[in-house]
């Protein structure tokens, strides 16, 4: 399904604040087999979420870079490490990662919303939005960061108030 990135920013302001509460008391007091749900609920919200259709976490995140991340990357553009990092990256001192300096993220095609370095991108990348990690308690306060950016985490919560109440 088409994701009408509009709309979607106008659910998150009005159901923001509930989800994270929802996230900290799920976090707080997971309930038994929670994992398990949350793999069922991420296979429902991929048949309702299409990525290419939004791609706002490109466009409003940064993922993180790890040095393998830039090695890869950079041999991929036929660059330096160093010539890398300088182009595109900063050094978030207090988060001590590797960023892009800006977004959209530079290797996003905006036209199509396809990453242009797909099959080399950062490891962050390739793992969001983390729904169905094999302990999901230990990323809920992900969530409650990527409920506001990205449609398919929205759409997860949603489910979960559904399949789970507090």
């Amino acid at each position: 399904m088409v994701v009408n990135l509009r709309s979607f920013k106008q659910k998150v302001r009005f159901h923001q604040k509930a989800f994270k509460r929802y996230l900290g008391k799920i976090e707080k007091n997971p309930p038994r087999g929670l994992d398990t749900i949350a793999a069922s609920i991420d296979e429902a919200v991929w048949k309702e979420v299409d990525c290419l259709s939004c791609a706002n976490c490109c466009k409003s995140m940064t993922p993180t870079f790890t040095n393998t991340d830039i090695k890869r990357i950079a041999s991929h553009l036929e660059m330096s490490q160093k010539e890398f990092k300088e182009k595109w990256l900063e050094f978030d001192k207090k988060a001590g990662d590797w960023v892009n300096v800006s977004q959209p993220c530079q290797f996003l095609n905006l036209q199509n919303n396809m990453c242009s370095i797909y099959e080399v991108r950062p490891v962050d990348c390739s793992g969001f939005p983390h729904l169905k990690k094999k302990k999901m308690t230990e990323y809920l306060h992900v969530h409650q960061q990527n409920v506001e950016y990205c449609p398919a985490t929205f759409k997860m919560v949603e489910k979960m108030m559904e399949r789970i109440p507090v």
